[in-house]
């Protein structure tokens, strides 16, 4: 709203600095601080909220260590987190722009699905809450929206192979000119599904989900302003999004907010973010790579989220396949998602936490390298 205020007023009066006020990193700057702020103001009033109306997280008896102390905890948190999106983007942000708007719908739409699974849990006490299915067909439903917008919106539905040289892709190899859209659309849900739950399974531990999502939404902010880039694009011959660098805008409230809320979730975790939060940030991640081109990078740079969601995936699979041929279920880790595999072999939290955040700021730097590895 400011964005577009400034833009108005700057064609009937001169105003100091509006070269300043509408610049991509001016407005990135003002979004992580703006959001930072939010986060960390309304977050004490949210988690004061919270404990009022007993809104606290129900954990289940794993056997893992402190878990006890965890219970009582105040959940739905990501409400903190999407308002410290919502409001620096809503007054910051072109929303002209088809990017950003796509953006907020991804963080409301997802957000919407885990909070109706955070009530159902917290207010109608079924541990399960929402059912899977339904989970699972709104993150459909979101990758139909966002397949069919980029199809209409997009000339070229083509995106970035790592480590090759004339690194393109393009969506119509596989569909041809008819089926192009069906084939970018049926990508966009397995993605958007995909890093979705994954963010979701690696929420189990103070600050690991939130840790980790920041180092992954600083590289495509950065991916984000080089795409857009007439200088870069060519130097690093990377695919040239025109408009694209307006999601850096985005990318700065988006890290602002996950680190406001670290602040409170942080060991020992004073709210959860729940499913409001794990579900809208996976997601998020998820479209934000489809719209700048870059989501066959995510496989490495998510390989935090691959590695928990496989290693759950796996757990299932083979516990199911070893009970049909043998009567007994057995299993390749002590528990899944990873995290807990690490629980159980004695290792702290707080530990298992820094060194997932480590892992995933190498798995940032290998990124970023492929821009010129090929």
């Amino acid at each position: 709203m400011i964005y577009h205020l400034v833009k108005y007023l700057s064609e009937f009066y001169d105003i100091p600095g509006e070269a300043m006020l509408t610049s991509v990193m001016f407005r990135t700057a003002m979004g992580v601080i703006l959001a930072l702020v939010i986060g960390m103001i309304i977050g004490k009033r949210i988690i004061a909220a919270l404990h009022k109306k007993q809104i606290g997280e129900d954990i289940r008896e794993l056997g893992l260590e402190g878990q006890a102390q965890k219970k009582g905890t105040p959940t739905m948190g990501g409400v903190i987190i999407l308002a410290s999106i919502l409001v620096p983007i809503l007054l910051l942000g072109d929303l002209t722009n088809i990017y950003v708007l796509l953006m907020i719908v991804s963080a409301v739409w997802l957000g919407a699905i885990g909070f109706v699974d955070d009530y159902i849990k917290v207010f109608r006490k079924r541990k399960d809450g929402l059912s899977g299915k339904f989970k699972i067909v709104g993150q459909v439903g979101l990758g139909i929206i966002v397949g069919t917008v980029m199809c209409l919106h997009s000339t070229d539905l083509v995106t970035t192979i790592p480590f090759v040289k004339d690194n393109e892709f393009d969506y119509r190899w596989l569909g041809g000119d008819g089926m192009t859209w069906l084939v970018y659309m049926m990508a966009a849900i397995i993605i958007i599904t995909f890093v979705s739950n994954g963010a979701n399974l690696t929420d189990g531990l103070d600050g690991l989900c939130t840790g980790v999502s920041a180092g992954v939404v600083a590289v495509l902010g950065i991916l984000a302003y080089l795409g857009d880039s007439i200088v870069y694009a060519p130097y690093l011959d990377i695919m040239y999004i025109p408009n694209s660098a307006e999601l850096v805008v985005f990318a700065g409230a988006f890290m602002g907010a996950l680190i406001g809320f670290l602040w409170w979730n942080c060991h020992p975790a004073q709210v959860f973010m729940g499913d409001t939060g794990s579900l809208a940030i996976g997601g998020m991640i998820a479209v934000f790579a489809l719209l700048i081109q870059k989501e066959l990078l995510l496989p490495l740079l998510c390989g935090v989220f691959v590695m928990e969601g496989c290693s759950t995936l796996i757990q299932v699979w083979w516990f199911k396949w070893t009970k049909h041929r043998t009567g007994e279920g057995r299993r390749v880790f002590l528990m899944a998602p990873l995290h807990h595999h690490y629980q159980k072999k004695g290792y702290p939290e707080t530990k298992i936490v820094v060194r997932f955040w480590i892992i995933q700021l190498l798995l940032a730097v290998m990124t970023l390298v492929t821009l010129k590895m090929r």
